[in-house]
């Protein structure tokens, strides 16, 4: 199964996430949507299952989180702001799950703490922080997950 990560969009469907994502068969937004045009263009590619962040108006309707089983994996997806300063070790210590995703920080990142596979996609709105927007993709295969970051 493969599954696309995009966070902190901000309004901005950049024609590079269209590519990137091409040919997934999910897409979990982990916030800062920012229009719902954004969604529609996401659907076009695949289902869309997205949480709202720290600057998304409440009229999306967007829930707080999403939790998920994919391949007999469990799933969480928030935005990381109501932790704060998310890191790795403090969402696995918040969530438990195989694979939890989030954004909020801009910066994408993949570690491994204990079983959990915590990925941030990093950015794929307006470049801010001096950080390159990215992407993420999620694999899951026989109950194993892995992720890979796509710079845009």
């Amino acid at each position: 199964m493969l599954i696309g990560l995009i966070a902190d969009t901000h309004g901005l469907m950049r024609v590079e996430v269209l590519a990137a994502l091409h040919g997934v068969e999910l897409i979990l937004h982990a916030g800062d949507v920012g229009r719902q045009s954004v969604l529609q263009e996401l659907r076009g590619i695949a289902p869309v299952q997205a949480v709202i962040g720290n600057t998304d108006d409440p009229i999306l309707g967007l829930p707080q989180r999403v939790n998920l089983t994919l391949g007999g994996l469990k799933i969480h997806v928030s935005h990381g702001h109501e932790l704060g300063s998310p890191r790795p070790d403090n969402l696995v210590h918040r969530y438990s799950a195989d694979v939890i995703v989030y954004g909020h920080t801009h910066k994408p990142l993949i570690e491994r703490r204990g079983t959990s596979l915590i990925v941030n996609p990093g950015a794929a709105g307006p470049r801010r922080f001096d950080l390159q927007p990215s992407v993420g993709l999620l694999h899951i295969e026989n109950g194993h997950a892995a992720a890979e970051i796509l710079m845009l």
